[in-house]
């Protein structure tokens, strides 16, 4: 079964099966060592350029700032949620630290 992942309304919108799942202007606290010299970075998304998914995680590229230190840019593709038994599960990221997949896959 395949899931169309799309990015709607200008970069504002992650759509899964067109249903919209997840939305920029949320708060993210994100391990994220080369985007800025945060140790936990708060990140503020402000827009999505990106969606993939890899087998294990469905990762958007978002670009926003840290409300920290205030250092902008695109931390790399942030996982999002994943596809089990062709179905949208997303993480509960509001209750976790999101490390971006290429910093994961260095380590």
């Amino acid at each position: 079964m395949s899931v169309a992942l799309r990015i709607l309304d200008d970069g504002a919108w992650l759509s899964v099966n067109d249903q919209r799942r997840v939305s920029v202007s949320e708060l993210w606290r994100l391990n994220a060592p080369d985007f800025c010299s945060c140790e936990l970075v708060d990140f503020i998304a402000e827009g999505f350029t990106d969606v993939s998914a890899d087998g294990r995680d469905v990762a958007v590229t978002t670009y926003g700032e840290c409300i920290a230190c205030g250092e902008s840019g695109v931390p790399g593709r942030l996982p999002v949620g994943r596809i089990r038994h062709g179905e949208y599960v997303g993480y509960d990221r509001q209750n976790m630290v999101i490390e971006p997949i290429e910093t994961r896959l260095r380590n």
